[in-house]
C-alpha cells in the first residue's frame, strides 16, 4: 500500500493500514520474551504480525518463541542471514516486513502502551513515527545517566539546530512505512545507529515524521549488549549528517551525497521501489533508483512460522 509522497506535505489519500509488522531483534532473551509477547497481546488492539529474528540456534529465546508458536499462529521466528548483530536483525526483519513495521527491543524497554497510538499517526499521513522520551509526557526511567544525558542533548539540539521534528532520535522504537524503508539505502556499520540513519535521511527526503511521547524502562532482566564507547561514534556520523543536510538545505545548495552502500543481490522475491517523484536533490542521499529493490525476502530454511499462520494472516485469536 503504497502512497505518493510530496516533500513536505501529507498524502492526499493512502489506504489505513489495518495491521501491523513488529521486528524484534533478540540474543539471549530467554527471561524477557515469553513476557513481552503475553503483553504485546494484552496490550495491543492492532493486529500484529511479530517477526523474531536471532542470530544462532542455541539462542535461549528460541525455544521459548517455539512454544508460544503453537498457540499463536503471528509469530515468525527468522534466523538472522546477513550476518551476526543487531543491525543484521533488522535487515533481515526488514526484508520480511510489508505495510508499516515497528522496531521493538525484547527486554520490555519500549512502551507498548503507544503502539497503537504510533499506527494512528502513521494512518494520518505520516510515513515515521517516533517514540520519544522527552517529548511532553515522555520519560526515561533508569539506565546509566551518561548515556541519557548525551541522548537527550543529541535528540534536543537536532530537534533546534537540524530542524527534526523529534526531540529524541536515539530510541530505537520507531514505526516506519515500508515504503520509506524500501527508499533508504542503510549505510550504517555498527547496531542501533540505524534508526537515527533512517529517520535523518527520511526528514530530508520530505518524508513527514512526527513522534508520540513514550516511558522507556531500563532492562530488570538479562544483559544489555549497548556498548556506549563503541557504538557512540556511530551515532555522531549521523548527528553531524543532520546539521550538514541542515546547513546546506538554508543555503539552497542541495543535500550532501552519500555513498552508495547496497545490500547483497536480491533473491527471486522482490519488491519494486514506489515510482513516486521526490526532491531532485533529496535523490542524493537516499541513491538507490527508483525501480530497483534491493532488500530482499530470505531463502525459506531460515524462516519458521506456524502452518496455522497461513489460515489466519493477523495471528489475533
Amino acid at each position: 500500500m503504497a502512497a505518493s509522497v510530496v516533500p513536505g506535505c501529507l498524502p492526499m489519500t493512502r489506504p489505513a493500514y489495518d495491521c501491523l509488522n513488529v521486528v524484534v531483534p533478540v540474543y539471549n532473551e530467554g527471561e524477557n520474551i515469553g513476557t513481552l509477547l503475553e503483553e504485546l497481546r494484552a496490550k495491543v488492539r492492532t493486529p500484529l504480525r511479530i517477526l523474531i529474528v536471532y542470530d544462532f540456534d542455541e539462542d535461549t529465546t528460541c525455544p521459548v518463541v517455539r512454544e508460544f508458536m503453537t498457540r499463536q499462529s503471528n509469530i515468525t521466528l527468522l534466523k538472522n542471514h546477513y550476518g551476526r548483530g543487531v543491525l543484521n536483525a533488522l535487515k533481515t526483519g526488514f526484508a520480511h516486513a510489508e505495510g508499516v513495521v515497528l522496531v521493538l527491543m525484547a527486554d520490555l524497554s519500549d512502551d507498548l502502551a503507544q503502539i497503537d497510538a504510533m499506527l494512528a499517526r502513521i494512518n494520518e499521513g505520516y510515513d515515521l513515527v517516533c517514540g520519544s522520551r522527552y517529548a511532553e509526557g515522555g520519560k526515561q526511567d533508569g539506565g546509566p545517566r551518561l548515556k541519557g544525558f548525551l541522548s537527550r542533548m543529541a535528540g534536543l539540539s537536532l530537534h533546534y539546530l537540524a530542524g527534526l521534528p523529534t526531540h529524541d532520535v536515539s530510541n530505537s522504537f520507531k514505526m516506519y512505512t515500508k515504503e520509506v524503508l524500501d527508499r533508504i539505502d542503510v549505510e550504517s556499520n555498527g547496531g542501533f545507529e540505524i534508526g537515527m540513519e533512517i529517520l535523518v535521511k527520511a526528514h530530508f527526503l520530505g518524508y513527514r515524521v512526527t513522534e508520540v511521547p513514550s516511558v522507556w524502562h531500563d532492562r530488570t532482566a538479562g544483559r544489555s549488549r549497548f556498548k556506549l564507547a563503541r557504538w557512540l561514534p556511530k551515532y555522531l556520523r549521523w548527528y553531524l549528517f543532520a546539521l550538514k543536510c541542515r546547513a546546506k538545505s538554508l543555503v539552497g545548495s542541495g543535500l550532501p551525497e552519500v555513498a552508495d552502500r547496497r545490500l547483497p543481490a536480491p533473491l527471486p522475491q522482490t519488491t519494486l521501489v514506489p515510482t513516486h517523484a521526490v526532491d531532485p536533490h533529496a535523490a542524493q542521499i537516499t541513491v538507490r533508483p527508483v525501480g530497483v529493490r534491493e532488500l530482499h525476502r530470505p531463502s525459506e530454511r531460515h524462516v519458521e512460522q506456524d502452518p496455522k499462520a497461513a489460515a489466519t494472516p493477523s495471528g489475533r485469536q
